[in-house]
């Protein structure tokens, strides 16, 4: 695995993931990767796998009509659920 050094970090943000490494039981190190893991840039690659994910998953239910989220969106709004 590859490794990269990161210099002249704010004290402040520093002591944030510590703080949250420490409520996570894990080191510095493990929750700084994890937070990478999460902030993770969707390359063009990455991207066509995650579509053609879904692409797989709304074929296992041919025959159920789809929802756009943004409708869901608003009807959670609107009825203040």
């Amino acid at each position: 695995m590859a490794q990269a050094l990161i210099r002249n970090i704010d004290d402040d943000l520093l002591a944030d993931y510590r703080e949250a490494a420490e409520a996570n039981r894990r080191s510095l190190e493990a929750e700084l990767r994890e937070a990478l893991r999460r902030a993770r840039p969707l390359s063009p690659r990455r991207r066509e796998e995650v579509l053609a994910e879904f692409a797989r998953i709304r074929a296992m239910t041919p025959d159920v009509p789809q929802t756009p989220s943004e409708i869901l969106v608003r009807e959670d709004r609107d009825h203040g659920h």
